[in-house]
């Protein structure tokens, strides 16, 4: 809908819609710029505080996707006119808690009655104008860095049909309170330290793998990078119940949406299970950083995630443009 209206032009937007990026980026100042973003979403478990935090955690990803660091939040929420306030508290403190644990502060926000509640965050955030990590950028011979496994969708899926494990919800929800605040500064410092050396910035691109899945966002990586991606599928993390929640049909409507829009652009290579398959376009609540990161540095900012207690993985490479898009090998 945006590309039909018509276009503003503004010199201090460093970062529109134009690309599909995470979040709008505005220079204030030489050295200083607003990030920008907004997300909210229905219940996706059953407990106030815990869909609060994973609310808070799900908004300000998209600013430390941006290498942003958040600064200021307004709530929006959506509650039944007659609906348990006691309710609305432990959401409300769930959120807060993660806003707390960022940093970030509380300034306001806005309420509407609906029959439908719904919760999340606008957050603002500050970042220098040439520090700014976007989806463009990928270079061929790039090393692909996931910080956290797929699986939240069909998990999440099967929560609301009351059939998911507790060792699933579990795994899910430690995930999806789990900011992305420790991957980002560790990114961020990567880059830093390359520069202080007057060596070239080894971190290209950086996006999080949030609604569109997997595959939706590399989609946008590649395009926005004008290159072509090789995942490898053995190498991609899973959750724990991920694939038994495929298998038992437990399909949120978003992953049919996000392969019927994207898989046009994907060629499978070998024989890759079709459970996996699936997963890939697994919608992802609060989900990881995809990082295309310079092949002789790959290994060394994958060490420093992993000794700070970010599960990151290998993935796969950037590889020149080409058809497929999306290559996904076994």
């Amino acid at each position: 809908m945006l590309g039909k209206l018509a276009r503003q032009h503004d010199p201090n937007v460093l970062v529109g819609f134009d690309h599909a990026d995470d979040a709008g980026v505005y220079q204030i100042g030489p050295a200083t710029a607003l990030v920008q973003t907004v997300d909210f979403f229905t219940p996706i478990v059953d407990d106030p505080y815990t869909f609060g935090q994973i609310a808070a955690t799900n908004a300000l990803s998209d600013v430390y996707a941006m290498g942003g660091r958040p600064l200021t939040a307004l709530a929006l929420v959506c509650f039944p006119e007659k609906g348990d306030l006691d309710i609305l508290e432990r959401i409300l403190a769930g959120g807060l808690s993660k806003m707390v644990e960022a940093n970030c502060t509380v300034v306001g926000g806005h309420s509407i009655r609906d029959d439908e509640t719904k919760f999340g965050y606008s957050v603002t955030g500050l970042i220098h104008p040439n520090q700014v990590f976007t989806n463009a950028g990928a270079k061929a011979g790039d090393r692909l860095l996931l910080t956290k496994a797929l699986g939240t969708g069909v998990i999440s899926t099967a929560i609301k049909k009351g059939v998911a494990k507790q060792s699933w919800i579990d795994a899910a929800v430690a995930s999806m309170t789990t900011l992305n605040k420790t991957a980002a500064e560790i990114v961020i410092n990567h880059q830093k330290s390359r520069s202080a050396s007057n060596d070239s910035s080894p971190v290209h691109a950086m996006t999080d793998v949030t609604g569109f899945g997997l595959i939706g966002h590399a989609r946008e990586m590649a395009l926005a990078s004008n290159v072509a991606l090789r995942l490898r599928a053995s190498s991609i993390p899973v959750l724990e119940g991920a694939l038994d929640c495929v298998r038992a049909g437990h399909i949120p409507g978003g992953l049919n949406a996000n392969r019927d829009f994207a898989e046009c652009i994907v060629g499978y290579e070998s024989s890759i299970p079709d459970d996996l398959k699936t997963l890939l376009f697994d919608p992802q609540t609060a989900g990881g950083l995809l990082i295309s990161v310079a092949r002789e540095k790959s290994a060394q900012l994958m060490r420093a995630l992993n000794a700070a207690e970010v599960a990151a993985a290998e993935i796969g490479e950037v590889l020149p443009s080409s058809k497929p898009l999306i290559t996904v090998a076994a």
